[in-house]
C-alpha cells in the first residue's frame, strides 16, 4: 500500500515549500517512485519542484463536461479518462506529478468527480508514496480520494493565529469524515521553542508536533532563482529539519 501523505495549511504558511522538501527527503531515503499531487487551486508546487505543468486535471474535467462525446466510441468513460489522466502526468526521475487545477464551476460534476476519484485511486497504488499538497479547506482531498490518508500534516506559523487555524483544519477534516491514520503539526519559520500561552494554544489543537522548520536563506535563494528544492543541499537547515520530521513520521508509522 502506498504511503499517502496529505499536507494542509493556511495560504502563505509554506505548504508547497514543505511538500517539495518532503519529496526531497523521501527520494533521499530511497522511497520511490513518488507521486506529487498539487491539489491547491493556487498551484505553487510545480514551481518549487522546477517542473512545468502543461495540463491540469481541472482542464480535462472541463473538456469532458463540455464535450461528453469526445471519447472514442466503444471505450468506457472510466478507461478513457484514465488514459487522459496518464497523459496529464508529468514524469521525472523517481517522481511524477499531477496538478488538479481549478475548482468546479456551477454545473454538476458528480459523475465526472466519481470517475476522477476511481482513476486517481488506481493511479496512486502504482507509487511507493503519494504526497498531496492541499488547499487549507481539504475539500479537494475529500472529493479526489476515498477520504483516507495515512498521514495528515498541518503546516502553520508559530503564532496564535497559526494555532487556531490548525485547530480549524482538524475540525474540517472531521466534518469531511476523512479517515486519517496519524496527524502531525509542523511549525514553519520557527526559530525557537514554544512557550507560555503560545505553547498552550498549540497544545489545544490536539495535534502531535513533528518539528520546527527554521528560516533558511538557502531555501529563499532557491525559490528566488526558481530552482528545484529537490536539489537543496545537505547544509540547508530547512531541508535538514524536514529530514528529521520524515524520520519521526516513518518511525511512528512502523509502530
Amino acid at each position: 500500500m502506498s504511503l499517502r501523505i496529505a499536507i494542509a495549511g493556511k495560504g502563505g504558511t509554506g505548504k508547497s515549500t514543505f511538500s517539495a522538501l518532503l519529496l526531497r527527503s523521501l527520494l533521499a531515503r530511497g522511497i520511490k517512485p513518488l507521486l506529487a499531487v498539487d491539489a491547491d487551486p493556487n498551484s505553487c508546487l510545480p514551481e518549487k519542484l522546477g517542473i512545468a505543468a502543461e495540463q491540469t486535471i481541472g482542464e480535462l474535467r472541463e473538456e469532458l463536461r463540455k464535450d461528453p462525446d469526445k471519447k472514442p466510441a466503444g471505450v468506457p468513460k472510466g478507461e478513457w479518462m484514465e488514459g487522459m489522466i496518464n497523459r496529464a502526468i508529468i514524469e521525472s526521475t523517481g517522481l511524477d506529478m499531477v496538478v488538479m487545477g481549478r475548482q468546479e464551476g456551477p454545473d454538476c460534476y458528480c459523475f465526472i468527480n466519481n470517475l476522477l476519484r476511481q482513476c486517481l485511486e488506481r493511479l496512486g497504488k502504482q507509487y511507493a508514496a503519494v504526497v498531496i499538497d492541499n488547499e487549507a479547506g481539504l475539500e479537494h482531498l475529500s472529493r479526489r480520494t476515498n477520504g483516507s490518508v495515512e498521514v495528515l500534516i498541518v503546516v502553520a506559523h508559530p503564532t496564535i493565529t497559526g494555532a487556531r487555524t490548525a485547530r480549524r483544519i482538524m475540525e474540517i477534516a472531521k466534518s469531511l469524515h476523512l479517515d486519517v491514520g496519524a496527524s502531525f503539526l509542523v511549525l514553519n519559520q520557527a526559530d525557537g521553542e514554544l512557550d507560555g500561552e503560545l505553547a498552550a494554544e498549540f497544545g489545544r489543537t490536539g495535534i502531535e508536533l513533528a518539528g520546527f522548520i527554521p528560516s533558511d536563506p538557502i531555501v529563499r535563494e532557491y525559490e528566488l532563482k526558481a530552482q528545484s528544492l529537490l536539489g537543496a543541499p545537505a547544509e540547508s537547515k530547512a531541508a535538514e529539519a524536514v529530514d528529521g520530521i520524515l524520520e519521526k513520521i516513518l518511525a511512528r508509522r512502523s509502530v
